[in-house]
């Protein structure tokens, strides 16, 4: 058995920098989606790529996300870590700054992302995920809670 503790907000964020996988719930109405991104922490916001597709559609019409990252070492010793936010879906054409930021951080993770030898060349929309509550928690086995 485990017991289950809450990390503290830094603890929370150190987790959240030190990963690059998550997964990401969206809303629209009762519809509900969950995919898994990659992303770079920096600044208090998560820097996506993604494709066009249902996740979008949704986030065009409610950009107010959910995002999961875990740590998961075995059935009763686990990290995880909630991110509430919304999602600001950068232009190049509208916010040029922004737009090259995010590129930046994204490059940190994928250097070829959106250049002619992108491995992904298909997750061409930049999205800031913008945090607005962080909440971790952790399960540690009883022998050592």
């Amino acid at each position: 058995m485990s017991s289950v503790l809450t990390l503290s907000h830094d603890e929370a964020l150190q987790l959240v920098e030190r990963n690059h996988v998550a997964r990401v719930a969206v809303s629209y109405h009762d519809n509900l989606e969950i995919a898994p991104v990659h992303y770079v922490f920096r600044h208090g916001s998560l820097y996506v790529r993604t494709s066009e597709g249902t996740k979008m559609w949704k986030l065009r019409h409610h950009p107010y996300v959910a995002v999961e990252v875990d740590e998961i070492d075995s059935l009763f010793a686990w990290r995880s870590v909630v991110i509430k936010g919304f999602v600001e879906i950068l232009d190049p054409a509208v916010t040029p700054d922004r737009y090259a930021q995010a590129v930046s951080h994204v490059r940190e993770l994928v250097p070829a992302a959106l250049a002619r030898e992108d491995p992904a060349p298909e997750r061409d929309i930049l999205l800031r995920i913008h945090a607005l509550e962080v909440e971790g928690r952790q399960a540690l086995p009883r022998e050592h809670a």
